[in-house]
C-alpha cells in the first residue's frame, strides 16, 4: 500500500521540478499551504448542505411551488403482485416478448395487462413535476450563490484579470481564507449531491451523475492538495456561470412559461458555448501549455 501511495504521488508528476511535498508541509510562520487534511472538512458540512437542502426544498420551494400551481401528479398504482414486482426490480423493468409471454403463461394474464402493469410501476418511480421543481430550485439557488460569491473574491484577485500569476511562484502561493472557503463550500455540495443521489428517486441517468460527481470532487479534491486553487477557482467560476441559467430554464418549463424558459435556454447555450467552449480551453488550458509554471517561477 506504502509503495502504491509512493507511486500515485510521485513529486516528479504533481510538482515543478526541484519542490518536494516536504518543502509544502513545512511552510514559514504565518504562511499556510493546502494541506489534504483541510478536505476533511467538507464532509461534515456537505451533511450540514443536505440538510439545509431538504429544509429549503420543504419550507422554501414546495410553496413557491404551490404559488405556481405546479401539483403533484396522481399517477394509477399498480396493482400489487409478487411476481411481476420481482421482475421488475431484480430482472428488468421493460420485459421483452420471451419475458411477457412467460409471465403471461405464469400468471394466467393477457400480455396487454401485464404491460400495462410494467408501465403504470415504472411511472411510480418517476419523480413529479413538483418534486423537480424543488429540486431545480436548491440548485438554482447555490449555483446562483456560488456564481455571486466567485466573482466577486476573483474581481478582486490579480489571476482573474492576468491568468500568469496563476503560475508564479508556483508551487509557494499562500492559502487565503477567501479561497479556502470557496474551495471547500463547493468540495461539499458536490458530497452533498453525491449523498442525495441513494436517498433521492432513482433515475435513468443514474450511473451517469455518480460518475460526473465523482470526477467533479476528484479534480476540487487534487486540484487543492497540488495548490492549484488559482486556476481551479477560474475553473470553477466558468463552470458555474451557466449552470443556474440551466436550472432557471427548467424552473420556467415546470411552470409552464415556455416563452421564458425558450429565453433563458437560448441565453444558457450562449453562455455556456462561450465560457466552455472559448474561455475555459482558450485562457485557461491553452496558456498553460505554452507557459509551464515551470517557466513563469520567480
Amino acid at each position: 500500500m506504502a509503495a502504491l501511495s509512493a507511486w500515485f504521488w510521485n513529486e516528479r508528476f504533481w510538482l515543478p521540478h526541484n519542490v518536494t511535498w516536504a518543502d509544502l508541509a513545512d511552510p514559514a510562520p504565518g504562511v499556510e499551504y493546502p494541506k489534504a487534511g483541510h478536505l476533511l472538512s467538507a464532509l461534515p458540512l456537505a451533511l450540514g448542505i443536505f440538510a439545509v437542502r431538504i429544509f429549503f426544498e420543504r419550507c422554501i420551494a414546495s410553496p413557491c411551488a404551490s404559488i405556481l400551481q405546479i401539483q403533484t401528479e396522481l399517477s394509477r398504482r399498480a396493482q400489487p403482485n409478487a411476481v411481476l414486482e420481482k421482475v421488475f426490480t431484480s430482472i428488468t423493468k421493460s420485459p421483452d416478448s420471451r419475458h411477457l409471454e412467460g409471465l403471461s403463461k405464469q400468471l394466467d394474464w393477457d400480455v396487454r395487462k401485464i404491460q400495462r402493469w410494467f408501465r403504470q410501476r415504472r411511472n411510480q418511480d418517476k419523480p413529479s413535476t413538483r418534486t423537480k421543481f424543488c429540486e431545480s430550485m436548491w440548485r438554482f439557488t447555490f449555483y446562483l450563490c456560488i456564481f455571486i460569491y466567485g466573482i466577486r473574491f476573483l474581481w478582486q484577485s490579480l489571476w482573474m484579470w492576468d491568468t500568469r500569476q496563476c503560475w508564479y511562484n508556483y508551487p509557494y502561493q499562500v492559502l487565503t481564507s477567501g479561497l479556502y472557503y470557496y474551495y471547500i463550500t463547493e468540495l461539499s455540495f458536490y458530497w452533498s449531491l453525491m449523498f442525495s443521489q441513494f436517498t433521492d428517486i432513482k433515475r435513468k441517468d443514474f450511473l451517469i451523475m455518480f460518475v460526473h460527481h465523482l470526477a467533479t470532487i476528484s479534480l476540487i479534491s487534487f486540484s487543492y492538495v497540488n495548490n492549484m486553487l488559482r486556476v481551479g477557482s477560474l475553473v470553477m467560476c466558468i463552470h458555474d456561470s451557466s449552470d443556474f441559467l440551466l436550472e432557471a430554464a427548467k424552473l420556467a418549463n415546470y411552470a409552464k412559461y415556455q416563452r421564458l424558459c425558450d429565453f433563458l435556454f437560448v441565453v444558457f447555450g450562449m453562455i455556456f458555448f462561450v465560457t466552455r467552449l472559448v474561455i475555459f480551453p482558450f485562457c485557461s488550458i491553452i496558456f498553460y501549455y505554452f507557459f509551464p509554471f515551470g517557466t513563469l517561477q520567480k
